[in-house]
């Protein structure tokens, strides 16, 4: 018996005690038994991760699953504990691979599996290596019965339940484990319920499940029990909840259960408290009473939010409800009388997380300094107050969605078990990816923030917090100032700063969930510090995520809301940053309530989606209640300080606050005007601190008590006109008579003021109200407030007191006309308003006019009021006139032209009188508006009115004098620029002044001071004024002429504008300078003159230079404005040249111009009155351009349009074209216009179209603004869309859409736009920048770098550094197939060198040599092929001479040479030239040479050490500039040749060769002479790096160039040099093989494929006698072979796809006779060469060049002599060579896929796999393209493999190969299979490379030459047959010579009868063909043996 039977050992025994006690030896002496030697059923364990030890045999004992069977069977039949004890080995040392076993056997005996299964699982949920595999095998593998997963889940319940009791890490592991298996739900609807409900309180927590829903389902399922287990829950982890200890006491913290999930528990719970048994219902009731015990670590707001003496809560429940809730949804329910139980799904309203509220007492919530407040009794006696006096819910819903995901996330299903994906994927998902981040829980977001900071630093960050909310006198901080410090602590390097930032930081993130309960004032302070931590990027990552999802959280509030308006505070403050964050703006825009966002915001968001900046960025302001209280507070502290009266105002602040909601947010037209840091009203339109400040002292009004005015507040609040007449009853109830004026002041300042919209109901309400006295008393208070506001300051940027007053017009028109009622003349005179204003000036104006338009507005719904009512008309007229004044600005003219749209009236039929210009009633005027700061004349010295000084110095008014600029004195046209001297002619000398009296001698100081005065200034402030208003000008005028065509309009206005901005601006520039640098030039020139000046006369002196500085100020700065106006038309028209062009352009193509960019945004955003029309400008908008002309500043206005200056006058010379970018991005956009019009229309809406569009859209921005940014923009977006294409498009559009980003980058190469090096570098920043998911397209990227827009070196690096050493497989892959689409691929970029790869390559090496194995797919084969292309001459050492030939390669390109160093190199070349060809130079120049080292010294001292052999970089240098002159001189050479065609060619190529020779002696020199004579290693390195210069700057000039390219020079440098150091001298000798290796690497980058110009040189080269013999015969060892064998294969390579595709134009066919002579001399002299590298030969050489082919198979070794193949009855088989292998040098199996090579060994040795033969095809074929289908590299190497494994198995069984041997093996099947399965082209490449191998006599021709016979023979149709004879044939028909083994092939084929050759039918099928085969019949075996055969055969 061989075997041990060890089948009878699991059998069942009768005797079981006797079957256990052999098991229970053998198992403790595995060496002597072992169960794992025997054959059983093992586990299957290849899915774990970590298998186990095999080679421990007690351990592989276990794989036995008949021995774990048996067990368990014997464990049934009363074995049990025994069996049980031999159990706790595995259960010890392979866990996993028992739980498989049991797993995996089918039994049925269960106990004590069963038993183990529960007793494993433990281990599984620790850390074990193969938990994940093994639980989830368990859980979810085939087969398991629904009994495992009990076991599994009882396991978990039991890990959790016992030891270390409810130990809440195992909790959450399980819950991770339960996750993973998506076994969530059944674990929660399982038993024992105390692990359940644990599970379920924390999945609820990580936002898994809705625990409210769930308890409910659960109560209502299983009811008593449940609420049991529930209660004992909640006992077990929050003992105090029956009045026990305090939490903190007696538990960690981790068991302390948060107070969310108490509260949700405790809601569920008491909702069936009245359906449960007694006793239940009365804990549960304790329960809940004591649950605020618990909770009461209510917290307390940060320091200054809250006003002191906050009562404490008024319900112990609001203590648990921070947010206030609508009561009814909230912690409310638990009210113990309430009827909760509908209530408990609205849960949702509670806020998520409030754990850290609570549990955390290192809250920074201390208790606080008071707040001090003015006034004690606040309207905010703690919020408790609000909720419970308010009736109704207050703001019913206010917070939805706070409870609804992590962070107020939606909820995206309501599935509990289906992780979470946030909704945001603006937050770059994994910011918050299934965040089990609590929200409290921020020190995920800050670790550093985590730790607990000190009480010094919490108070630290506290007192910061308690400043900014402080008031006056109490030390504050701005928001701004808070931000600087904190930027500084953040970078701080003081420890504690940096503390101090990150505790700042936690508390106000930590604080978030309190804000909705700050008053209104505090919480706009927090929102601005909010938004500018997010607007300083004082947070990343995590926390910015945070912090932007808080805002966006906010901003979802609805509108109106509290915290609606921190939203839109926070946002405004960082809206710069919103361009960063497209993806938060597209969440931002998709806010149901975005389009009721501030208008500027709504801009901000719009662009910010598409990553820009607005165009105009608005500087909107927004309006918050809280912006409205912090302003009113700011006015407080600046009210003067007279005690009373601060008392007063403070109170009417305090009651202030009140104000919750403003309905409205107001948005100003955007305006320029920036503010400064500190000025409060900026924040917000509407800031009625103006009438707050001013509210009338005089009455004092009676206050009603603070719960009366929130009352009132909340009906103005809700009020709306549904429930009008409810509302107006709560007022009657609540309001008291006395109380009814500060309501009407309220309803006035708080309401009506800051909410225009509203104004209809509020006088509804007064109507309902039908109260006349509180009527009256609202009128009072609306003209008490007017006149406060028409008396107010009108500063320029005071736009909230314009706003109000324009509301409280509004609002009177709508209490007076509207209701038939008059404005009263002592009220207010609406007319003799406008006429004050009129000629107080415009910004008067800019208050006065909107105010009487909204007033007027109101009278069209009047019967009496409305038109043509004659009060109503007479104002009309007044603005009739006012609208007809020039100088009136743009937008009072448009509110007069609404108006009267409104009333229905036309202008022009209106009747302006006169009487703005009616002096008597200026006399008597009363004033209504306080006067203004500048001093007013008598208005009946006003100067006509057509010149007021408003209109002639817009500028001025902004300039710090107190003074009225003087009058013009100067027309334009008076003062004359042209030289200095204009001056004379105007300046002015008083003839009184006394200075002149007593020396008149002095008046000639007076022209050249002032000359010299303008010299000094005019050239900065020329300069200045133009460069300011350039800009400015050009921007609008390009805006408004967008869209005309005409583009002498477009000129014209720009210059009228250019003028009016320049001049004004170089006068206020110049003015004050001038006065005080005329005076002290003329103070100097009279103290010059009278040199002892008497102090008298010093007085004289002072008087008369002031007076004269004042006189002729004037004059002065009218000719520096001149001279800047005369210069600034030209440089506008440089500036709109382009604009120019383009107008022209689309004149002569016949299409009117129009700007598509403009007219798509005027179309889409602009409202239709203010919109450009396509062509000519609205003659309104040119009054605008030439009243800028008429009213030049600092000059008379003037009315001769015609000419107003002098350069005008001349035509607009065509002087410059447009630029050259222009140029280039116009070709550009008419390409890409071609390219979008040829796309058929069904795929344009394609996303590749679409994104053309918007390319091209981007092409027209650049154009137009041609700066290097839009450029980089541009770059960059047609970058990344090149590498977003993926070819899932239709392949001609994606063709096109390619085609359209490589024209945008070329466009943006072309030298004239950036150039090729700065368009490389960015485009190479991007592929290096770009994001992963798209960096990797080998498409795109091979595009890129094949049109030569990428910089391979810096590329390179990249590549090789983001392969990580093969860690980052993505990588690694790409790099992979780029090498192989440059580098090895047919289709190989030319300009590609391994140079350019260098590094990646070489990385590549490393990971392959490294990870020998487990290489990544592909790539052995890969460097096996990069290898044998350059391997061969490859010594990759860093610091080698292949380094130094790469680095030579690359610096060959670097331009940046030291300034002078190409003079120094083209001195030092000419003097070695000379010295070169001098007689004395001695031989071999040696003494020249020495000659010139010592000039080279000479020169060095003398340029102080500069020397240029100093350095290497230096002499790098050298080198390249001597190549790239001695090239340049034989290009000159060859250029003159080609002009004078009669010089002797000779004497050109001698000229050309004069340098050449001498600079390649010197090259020679040098490296023999470098390093000691002994150091070969520095001379071969100078050598490398020479040689790669002249490389580098080849392939440079070949590409430069192209079919301009000149051999010549290049050819010469290499033959002379390769001679140089070929010639027999010792020092040269030693380094020979070096110097050769040097040469082939050189040629071999040079390879035809790279540089094909260089083709016949490169031939000349390698097949040069020197060389050739020197690679071939000198070398010892063979060395030079596989080197110069690859030079054949890059020959081949080259003429392989012309010769295939029978291309041979006139140069190929050149070549092609080269090669052949080539081969033929190797043939002749080398022919073992040839013989040894046939076969790499062979797989390069196209399958139809047979003559080629039959050159290389010819050859046979010299000492061998060949038989005679036509000798008759050869014996082949009988010579004594042909056993004998010949020499194959080539790695031919090298091209196997690993697997395919593993397949086809494991097929040889054992015939399987059985589907080997099946899928050869398949694995051969590679396309279905015709000519192309097949690998022949592979099919090559498989008959070569096949055929020399065969020749091993037949000579291992001791025989030769024949006839009779080859067949009937695995070796044959293959050859067989192939003949018979591949179609004609497969066949054919299949047999000739059996040919291939038909040679001299050796083993192989044998061999294969029997295979070929065998396969005719054997053939089963006769289409084989006729292939085998056609590959023999035709390579027998050309011209000789034929290989040997070919001959006797084919002879013994036709000879031997057996195969009945001339029997078959194509022999005969045609006459031709039939001669053909006599004919070689006869050459082959003698005409008469010919015909026998031929006869013989026909007779048979």
């Amino acid at each position: 018996m061989e075997v041990f039977p060890v089948d009878l050992i699991y059998r069942p025994w009768k005797h079981a005690e006797g079957q256990l006690s052999f098991i229970q030896h053998s198992l403790i002496n595995p060496e002597i038994f072992c169960f794992a030697d025997y054959p059983c059923h093992a586990v299957a364990t290849d899915i774990l991760k970590a298998p186990p030890e095999d080679d421990n045999r007690e351990i592989a004992t276990w794989k036995s699953l008949d021995l774990i069977e048996s067990l368990l069977r014997l464990a049934e039949v009363g074995q049990y504990e025994q069996v049980k004890q031999l159990f706790s080995f595995p259960i010890k040392h392979c866990p996993d691979m028992l739980v498989l076993a049991l797993l995996q056997i089918n039994t049925s005996w269960h106990t004590l599996r069963h038993e183990l299964i529960s007793t494993l699982m433990p281990i599984f949920l620790g850390n074990h290596p193969n938990s994940a595999i093994i639980l989830h095998y368990a859980w979810h593998g085939q087969g398991q019965s629904p009994s495992i997963r009990q076991l599994i889940m009882h396991a978990m319940a039991e890990w959790y339940m016992r030891g270390e009791q409810y130990d809440q890490a195992k909790l959450s592991r399980i819950l991770d484990v339960a996750q993973d298996l998506k076994a969530l739900s059944m674990l929660l609807n399982g038993t024992p319920f105390a692990f359940v409900i644990d599970l379920a309180a924390l999945a609820s927590r990580r936002e898994y499940l809705k625990l409210d829903k769930w308890l409910t389902d659960k109560i209502r399922e299983h009811g008593e029990p449940f609420i049991q287990a529930c209660m004992t829950f909640l006992k077990r982890r929050c003992p105090s909840i029956l009045g026990g200890l305090a939490p903190e006491k007696d538990q960690p913290k981790s068991a302390q259960l948060p107070p969310e999930t108490l509260a949700t528990m405790l809601a569920c719970l008491q909702a069936c408290a009245g359906s449960v048994s007694q006793e239940l219902s009365e804990t549960i009731l304790t329960m809940v009473a004591n649950c605020s015990n618990v909770m009461n670590k209510a917290r307390q707001p940060p320091p200054g939010v809250m006003p002191k003496g906050r009562p404490p809560s008024a319900s112990s429940l609001d203590a648990i409800s921070p947010v206030q809730i609508d009561p009814l949804a909230g912690m409310a329910s638990l009210s113990i009388g309430g009827s909760a139980a509908p209530h408990t799904q609205s849960m949702q309203g509670f806020p998520p997380n409030l754990g850290s509220a609570f549990s955390t007492p290192q809250s920074p919530a201390k208790a606080f300094p008071p707040l001090s407040t003015p006034n004690q009794t606040t309207a905010f006696s703690g919020i408790g107050g609000l909720s419970s006096q308010l009736p109704g819910g207050l703001g019913t819903g206010s917070l939805p969605g706070i409870g609804t995901g992590a962070l107020g996330l939606p909820a995206v299903n309501n599935d509990p078990f289906v992780q979470r994906k946030l909704g945001t994927s603006g937050l770059n998902q994994p910011t918050f990816q299934q965040s089990k981040m609590k929200p409290s829980d921020l020190s995920q977001v800050w670790p550093e923030a985590n730790q607990h900071f000190s009480k010094e630093i919490d108070d630290e960050a506290n007192s910061y917090f308690q400043r900014i909310y402080n008031h006056p006198p109490h030390p504050t901080m701005s928001v701004d100032e808070v931000l600087e410090m904190l930027q500084r602590f953040k970078d701080s390097t003081i420890k504690r700063e940096r503390e101090v930032f990150n505790c700042m930081l936690r508390n106000l993130f930590e604080e978030y969930r309190f804000f909705p309960q700050y008053p209104d004032k505090e919480l706009h302070i927090t929102a601005c510090l909010f938004g500018g931590i997010i607007e300083k990027g004082l947070v990343t990552y995590m926390a910015l995520g945070l912090a932007l999802r808080y805002v966006l959280e906010a901003l979802r509030k609805p509108f109106g809301s509290k915290m609606y308006y921190f939203g839109i505070a926070a946002l405004d403050r960082f809206k710069n940053r919103l361009k960063d964050y497209p993806q938060y703006c597209q969440h931002l825009a998709s806010i149901s309530h975005f389009m009721q966002f501030p208008h500027h915001l709504q801009e901000y968001i719009e662009y910010g989606q598409q990553s820009r900046d607005p165009p105009v960025k608005m500087q909107g302001s927004i309006t918050t209640p809280g912006s409205i209280a912090l302003a009113q507070a700011q006015a407080q502290a600046q009210v003067p300080a007279k005690a009373p009266l601060a008392g007063q105002v403070s109170t009417m602040v305090t009651t202030s606050t009140t104000t919750t909601v403003a309905k409205t947010v107001t948005v100003t037209r955007p305006t320029g005007v920036s503010f400064k840091k500190d000025v409060p009203p900026s924040i917000n339109t509407t800031n009625i601190d103006t009438l707050l400040v001013a509210t009338d002292q005089t009455e004092r009004i009676v206050e009603p008590p603070e719960n009366i005015q929130e009352k009132i507040a909340f009906i103005f609040n809700n009020l709306s006109q549904s429930n009008m007449t409810q509302k107006v009853e709560e007022l009657k109830e609540t309001v008291k008579e006395e109380f009814m004026p500060w309501v009407s002041q309220y309803l006035v300042m708080k309401r009506v003021s800051i909410e225009p919209n509203f104004h209809s109901l509020y006088s509804n309400f007064l109507d309902t109200l039908k109260n006349p006295e509180f009527n009256k008393m609202v009128l009072n208070e609306t003209y008490r407030n007017i006149k406060v506001l028409l008396t107010s300051d009108k500063a320029a940027a005071n736009f909230s007191d314009r706003s109000l007053l324009k509301n409280l017009g509004h609002w009177l028109g709508m209490i007076t006309l509207a209701k038939n009622k008059p404005i009263l003349h002592t009220d207010l005179d609406v007319k003799s308003l406008l006429l004050e204003a009129y000629v107080k000036g415009q910004q008067e104006l800019l208050y006065v006019v909107p105010f009487v338009a909204k007033v007027l507005e109101s009278s069209i719904r009047s019967v009496v009021f409305r038109p043509p009512n004659p009060w109503t008309m007479a104002i009309m007229n007044v603005l009739a006139e006012l609208h007809q004044e020039h100088d009136l600005k743009l937008n009072l003219k448009f509110e007069i032209e609404v108006l009267c749209k409104n009333l229905a009236l036309d202008i022009n039929e209106l009747k302006p009188g006169n009487l703005l210009k009616d002096k008597d009633r200026l006399k008597n005027l009363d004033e209504q508006l306080s006067a203004p700061k500048k001093d007013v004349k008598q208005p009946e010295e006003l100067p006509p009115i057509t010149t007021t000084t408003t209109s002639t110095t817009p500028a001025t008014s902004t300039t710090c004098t107190a003074t009225v600029p003087p009058q013009p004195q100067y027309s334009y046209h008076d003062i004359n620029v042209y030289s200095l001297a204009g001056l004379a002619p105007h300046i002015t000398l008083n003839p009184t002044i006394p200075l002149f009296q007593a020396h008149p001698q002095l008046k000639q100081c007076v022209r050249q001071a002032i000359e010299r005065a303008v010299q000094e200034l005019v050239h900065p402030v020329v300069d200045r004024s133009i460069k300011i208003a350039m800009t400015t000008c050009e921007q609008i005028v390009r805006k408004d002429f967008a869209l005309d065509s005409e583009e002498s309009r477009m000129r014209i206005a720009a210059h009228h504008m250019m003028r009016n901005l320049t001049a004004g601006m170089a006068m206020i520039t110049c003015r004050e300078p001038l006065l005080m640098s005329i005076s002290t030039n003329l103070k100097n020139s009279f103290a010059s003159a009278l040199r002892t000046a008497s102090p008298q006369q010093r007085e004289m002196m002072d008087q008369a230079a002031a007076q004269l500085a004042q006189d002729n100020c004037e004059l002065a700065c009218c000719f520096i404005q001149k001279t800047a106006v005369e210069k600034a038309g030209p440089e506008m028209d440089k500036r709109l040249a382009t604009e120019f062009e383009l107008r022209k352009h689309a004149r002569q193509e016949g299409r009117r111009y129009c700007d598509p960019v403009v007219l798509t945004y005027q179309a889409e955003r602009m409202p239709e009155q203010i919109r450009l029309k396509v062509g000519g400008v609205d003659p309104k908008q040119l009054a605008v351009y030439e009243e800028f002309a008429r009213n030049v500043p600092g000059f008379l206005p003037t009315n001769d349009l015609s000419q107003p200056t002098g350069f005008l006058a001349q035509p607009m010379k065509q002087a410059w074209a447009t630029d050259d970018v222009a140029q280039i991005y116009d070709k550009c956009i008419t390409e890409l216009e071609q390219h979008l019009h040829a796309i058929p229309p069904t795929l344009a809406m394609n996303p590749q179209a679409q994104a053309l569009r918007s390319l091209l859209e981007v092409v027209v921005l650049s154009r137009n603004s041609r700066d290097a940014i839009a450029a980089l923009g541009l770059l960059q977006k047609a970058v990344e869309g090149l590498l977003d294409a993926t070819s899932g498009a239709d392949a001609d559009l994606l063709l096109r859409y390619r085609e359209c980003h490589l024209l945008v980058l070329k466009a943006l190469q072309d030298g004239r736009a950036y150039g090729s090096p700065w368009c490389n570098k960015q485009i190479t920043r991007c592929l290096i920048e770009c994001r992963d998911e798209y960096k990797y397209n080998v498409e795109a990227v091979e595009l890129l770098i094949r049109n030569h827009l990428v910089n391979m070196q810096q590329y390179d690096l990249h590549l090789a550094q983001s392969m990580e050493n093969g860690l980052n497989y993505m990588a690694v892959a790409f790099a992979m197939q780029l090498v192989k689409i440059l580098l090895v691929d047919e289709r190989s970029v030319a300009h590609i060198t391994e140079a350019d790869l260098f590094h990646t390559i070489e990385t590549l090496m490393r990971i392959n040599a490294h990870s020998r194995g487990n290489a990544p797919e592909g790539l052995p084969q890969l460097m096996e092929v990069v290898r044998s292309n350059y391997e061969a001459m490859i010594d990759r050492a860093h610091g080698g001479p292949n380094f130094m030939m790469h680095s030579g390669i690359s610096q060959a390109s670097e331009y940046d040479d030291p300034p002078g160093l190409r003079e120094k190199a083209e001195y030092l070349l000419r003097e070695w030239v000379n010295l070169y060809h001098s007689a004395a130079a001695g031989r071999d120049s040696t003494k020249a040479f020495s000659a010139f080292v010592g000039q080279v010294e000479l020169l060095e001292r003398k340029m102080h050490q500069q020397g240029i052999l100093k350095t290497d970089d230096l002499i790098t240098r050298f080198f390249r500039l001597c190549t790239e002159m001695c090239v340049e001189i034989s290009y000159r050479a060859q250029a003159e040749q080609q002009h004078n065609p009669a010089a002797n060619p000779t004497m050109i190529r001698a000229k050309c060769y004069h340098n050449l020779d001498a600079f390649v002696r010197l090259i020679a020199l040098l490296v023999k002479h470098s390093g000691e004579a002994t150091n070969t290693v520095t001379k071969i390195n100078l050598l490398n790096k020479v040689l790669g210069i002249v490389v580098g700057v080849l392939l440079q000039d070949h590409d430069v160039r192209q079919s301009e390219f000149q051999q010549l020079p290049y050819h010469r440098i290499f033959i002379m040099l390769l001679l140089e150091l070929n010639a027999p001298e010792h020092v040269l000798e030693t380094i020979n093989f070096q110097t050769l290796t040097a040469f082939c690497n050189t040629f071999h980058i040079l390879r035809p494929t790279k540089a094909p110009g260089f083709v016949y040189a490169w031939l000349e080269l390698i097949s040069h006698r020197i060389f050739i013999a020197r690679m071939l015969a000198h070398t010892p060892q063979q060395k030079g072979w596989p080197m110069y064998a690859q030079l054949l294969i890059d020959l081949f390579r080259y003429l392989a796809p012309f010769l295939r595709n029978v291309e041979l134009t006139k140069p190929m066919q050149i070549l092609y006779k080269g090669t052949l002579r080539v081969l033929l001399v190797l043939l002749h002299d080398f022919p073992e060469f040839l013989c040894d590298y046939h076969y790499g030969f062979c797989d390069v050489i196209p399958p139809n060049c047979i003559q080629l082919r039959n050159l290389i198979l010819s050859a046979f070794p010299r000492n061998m002599r060949l038989p005679d193949p036509f000798t008759p009855n050869l014996k082949v088989d009988m010579l004594s060579e042909i056993n004998i292998a010949p020499r194959i040098l080539t790695n031919f199996t090298g091209v196997m896929p690993p697997q395919f090579k593993k397949d086809l060994d494991s097929y040889l040795k054992t015939r399987s796999p059985v589907t080997f033969l099946s899928d050869l095809r398949s694995n051969l074929q590679v396309s279905n393209e015709p000519g192309n289908r097949y690998n022949l590299q592979l099919i090559n190497a498989l008959v070569l493999y096949v055929g020399t494994q065969a020749i091993a198995h037949i000579h291992n069984k001791g025989s030769t190969p024949s006839m009779s041997t080859i067949t009937h093996s695995a070796h044959m099947d293959i050859f067989q299979n192939l003949a018979v399965d591949l179609d004609t082209e497969g066949r054919y490449l299949f047999l000739n490379a059996i040919a291939n191998q038909l040679r001299y006599p050796n083993s192989h021709t044998h061999y294969f030459s029997c295979t070929m016979l065998y396969l005719f023979a054997e053939a089963n149709t006769e289409a084989i047959q006729e292939q085998i004879t056609r590959v023999l044939l035709e390579r027998l028909i050309v011209n000789r010579p034929h290989p040997w083994g070919l001959l006797i092939t084919f002879i013994e084929l036709i000879k031997n009868p057996a195969f009945k050759f001339w029997n078959h039918e194509f022999v005969h099928c045609a006459p031709e063909i039939e001669k053909l085969f006599q004919s070689v019949a006869q050459c082959c075996m003698g005409q008469k043996q010919a015909q026998q055969v031929m006869e013989g055969t026909g007779a048979s």
